[in-house]
């Protein structure tokens, strides 16, 4: 464990050095929820233009408890369970992060609910949409979002990966809820149980490459 957890703050160390002015003020409107509001209408109004609004209404609604569970259970569970400190809060780190506006966030990083709430909306989305047009885009948003609250120094690698299983599940989980319910048309050519272990194991495996 001691291991790991030293590999965990290399890789962060790595990251979070390697910054500029430009890159302080990307990083710092990527990791704003806010920025990315004018995205999330623009894919609530694609599922009301290709479903209908009776069926959307259902398709956004499970949207909405997707993202907010990914949350509840990221932030309201899992963090005071485990209670690993940010690196923020970390006194050996203190002086050697690179910390922008100041910005420290809260007392405790594991799991990452920003990569719990990215995840699990890139991923229903690109499950209901069926696109790799709109998938692609979508999982490079994710993982620039991962990205930033490690360049912020707000998290560690293994917050982020955390983060990116929990909004997975929680992903799978609606999209399954959606197809059983009828509320999206029943397409043969939906993952089965395996394909969804596949797709699970594929999203972790691109995590670990992009961050260790």
């Amino acid at each position: 464990m001691e291991e790991l957890i030293r590999i965990d703050t290399d890789c962060l160390l790595a990251i979070n050095g390697w910054h500029s002015e430009f890159f302080d003020l990307w990083m710092w409107n990527i990791s704003s929820r806010w920025t990315w509001i004018p995205l999330y209408a623009v894919l609530v109004a694609l599922i009301f233009y290709r479903f209908g609004w009776k069926k959307a209404l259902w398709i956004v609604l499970a949207f909405g408890v997707c993202v907010g569970l990914s949350d509840y259970v990221s932030s309201g569970i899992i963090k005071h369970l485990v209670a690993r400190p940010r690196p923020t809060r970390v006194e050996d780190l203190e002086g050697v992060l690179h910390i922008v506006n100041g910005y420290r966030s809260g007392r405790y990083g594991f799991v990452s609910s920003h990569a719990a709430n990215t995840f699990s909306c890139a991923l229903l989305f690109s499950l209901v949409w069926r696109n790799y047009r709109t998938t692609l885009p979508l999982m490079l948003w994710a993982l620039l979002n991962c990205y930033s609250r490690m360049y912020l120094g707000v998290h560690y690698p293994g917050d982020i990966l955390g983060g990116v299983v929990v909004g997975t599940v929680f992903a799978l989980t609606a999209y399954l809820v959606l197809r059983k319910t009828h509320i999206l048309p029943q397409d043969p050519r939906a993952p089965t149980w395996t394909e969804y272990a596949v797709m699970l194991t594929v999203v972790l495996t691109i995590c670990v490459i992009c961050f260790i």
